[in-house]
């Protein structure tokens, strides 16, 4: 017997599907809307700014794509971003249409598997409809960096899922092959994707052919899964234990304890996915100006939980297999969403902040509305859909009560779920989004193009809300982040040494001012002081406690010379020039005087000194005079 003759694919077409595939049509385009006015607020953010610079930096190589940065492998990710990095750098228009075409294809997507499991009949639209609406989605939405990861899955996952069922169906093999490559398209994307055979394998076993014979028939699927997943795990593990990361450390995961693994899955599931499939969080904590996480209420919780708790046991009543249905989603949640953060950054962000992060639920948002559909949907072709009842209540009045039970039931929940949907949403947009760090980026590149070329520039890392140098490193600093796609024409320095003359630094608002040096000085006296071979030590007005300071050194000299400046214990040389001008070294050590001498050269004379940390002098002009957006 074939694999067709096992499970004939169904060919009739409902009547009023036309109404139903128009209406889910309009349902996706309408999300489009409502979702963009969310998207175009968005800017670059954090590890945005990371990949576009590595791709900027990076030639089109194996070893730039198969990066596995902590834990992620998305060489389709990397592409993209050297692709944008040189077609125009932080270019807003190229990355919302990006993200918008990949909303549509996603959406569009689940819509063809949802015809394809269930055939175009009106119960169609609300599994659909909640992937439209749920909030769980829309913290990815407005992270470039996630947008990369999660879209691409949410359009790969349903799209080799509806594959896999054809296949299935008619065992024709363009369908096997077309699951096989919307698989491996979306683990070029998302290590996630890997779990795409695994929940292929479970529709077939619960519903498309439940028995080992039916299983091992398709025989050629398993094995092609097999052979991606192989490929693919020798390409993770491989990059994961060869990858130095950004602070030049390798990778090595490991478990966490039991109390911390069980404290994270629970708050993952009760406060970040039963929330938002239920149309949460509600409310939302601010983490800076451009993204939040869920803080859904304590009672809502609970709440939540019970109304999950009741969808869970009406479905087990009277749906049969709807018990699978919900646990192939707790398996995906625990598998895909729960073991992968355990396995990375759990130990330094901890439970309590990662458990409420809806970012690590975007992709699951689609495995819910699938499940929601073979929990209460029957398949096309589904034969005995439903549990009759024990007792002695009649089969024709079973048939009404549950007609009138699970035909309309639904819709004060639907209802109550698309306002908190739509109220989450709206809470999650009030709030400045990108606008904070597409100001300070457009200021900083207006004083750069307004500095003369070859302006000493002290390059330090911009603001924690743009980029934080805690997890970026260098690639936070300045230099770094505003030299896409092209540097400028400056002369950038980390620390500042030797003479120059008006260095500037960039200001909390993306402006460029004069260097000022904050901490203590020694007033110039009313004369310049000779300094030679021998030392000559400059008291200083408080002792100043072991550390790296930045000395800056006015001098009036005949001639060019070195200075040798010591701090306690702790020595370091400058050069200080002809004529009248200032000089600057960094220095490590402490003590409550300054000792400098001139080594091999002519002597000095030397005016003010102080001694600190270099800042931005707020008393003087700033470039340009008001930041972009006041």
């Amino acid at each position: 017997m074939t694999t067709a003759e096992a499970a004939p694919e169904v060919t009739h077409r409902p009547r009023g599907a036309d109404a139903v595939l128009a209406a889910g049509l309009a349902m996706v385009v309408a999300q489009l809307v409502w979702k963009f006015e969310l998207v175009r607020r968005t800017y670059f953010r954090q590890d945005d700014f990371h990949y576009l610079i590595r791709g900027q930096e990076s030639g089109f190589t194996w070893d730039y794509l198969m990066w596995v940065d902590v834990g992620h492998l998305l060489p389709g990710g990397f592409g993209i971003s050297w692709a944008v990095a040189r077609l125009g750098g932080y270019d807003e228009v190229l990355a919302h249409t990006m993200t918008m075409t990949l909303q549509a294809g996603a959406s569009l997507a689940l819509l063809r598997l949802l015809v394809v499991l269930f055939g175009a009949r009106p119960a169609i639209l609300v599994p659909l409809g909640f992937y439209l609406l749920t909030p769980m989605t829309v913290p990815s939405l407005s992270w470039w960096a996630a947008v990369l990861e999660t879209l691409p899955l949410q359009l790969a996952l349903p799209m080799a899922l509806a594959s896999h069922v054809l296949y299935a169906r008619d065992g024709r093999a363009r369908h096997l092959v077309a699951a096989c490559a919307w698989t491996v398209f979306g683990l070029a994307f998302f290590v996630k994707a890997a779990f795409i055979p695994v929940l292929a394998l479970a529709v077939t076993a619960g519903w498309l052919t439940p028995s080992w014979r039916g299983l091992w028939r398709l025989w050629r699927a398993w094995a092609a899964y097999a052979a991606v997943l192989a490929a693919y795990s020798w390409i993770f593990f491989t990059g994961l234990y060869g990858s130095v990361q950004i602070n030049q450390a390798t990778q090595t995961p490991t478990l966490p304890s039991l109390e911390v693994a069980g404290e994270f899955a629970w708050l993952l599931g009760s406060r970040a996915l039963v929330p938002s499939a239920l149309g949460g969080p509600w409310a939302w904590q601010p983490v800076g100006d451009d993204y939040a996480m869920a803080a859904a209420p304590r009672p809502l919780v609970w709440a939540g939980l019970a109304v999950a708790a009741v969808a869970v046991a009406v479905s087990v009543r009277h749906r049969r297999r709807a018990w699978a249905a919900w646990l192939v989603l707790l398996g995906y949640f625990l598998a895909a969403d729960v073991v992968p953060v355990l396995l990375g950054r759990i130990e330094v962000l901890g439970p309590g902040v990662l458990g409420h992060e809806l970012r690590y639920l975007a992709a699951t948002a689609t495995v819910v509305a699938i499940v929601i559909g073979l929990a209460f949907i029957p398949l096309s072709g589904e034969e005995d859909q439903w549990l009759r009842p024990h007792g002695r209540l009649r089969w024709l009045r079973w048939t009404w009560l549950r007609s009138a039970w699970l035909r309309w039931a639904w819709v004060p929940l639907a209802a109550t779920f698309a306002a908190g949907s739509i109220w989450s949403v709206a809470a999650y947009a009030d709030r400045p989004l990108g606008a904070p760090v597409r100001a300070y980026v457009e200021t900083a590149k207006q004083a750069l193009a307004r500095v003369p070329e070859g302006t000493v520039v002290l390059d330090t890392y911009v603001p924690p809300g743009v980029a934080a140098a805690a997890f970026f490193h260098e690639y936070a600093r300045h230099s770094k982040l505003l030299g896409v796609p092209d540097p400028w024409p400056v002369t950038w320095t980390n620390s500042l040494s030797g003479p120059l003359r008006s260095p500037m630094t960039f200001d909390p608002h993306g402006r460029l001012r004069p260097v000022t040096i904050k901490g203590l000085t020694i007033p110039q006296q009313p004369a310049c002081v000779p300094v030679g071979a021998q030392e000559v030590r400059f008291r200083l007005p408080t002792r100043l406690p072991g550390g790296e300071y930045t000395a800056q050194i006015s001098y009036l000299n005949a001639a060019e010379t070195t200075l040798s400046v010591r701090l306690g214990l702790g020595v370091a040389q400058t050069a200080a020039g002809k004529d009248l001008g200032r000089t600057f070294v960094r220095i490590a050590g402490e003590g409550a005087e300054l000792a400098l001498r001139t080594t091999g050269g002519p002597g000095a004379c030397i005016g003010e000194i102080r001694i600190g940390t270099p800042i931005p002098d707020e008393d003087a002009t700033a470039i340009p005079p008001r930041p972009v957006g006041g």
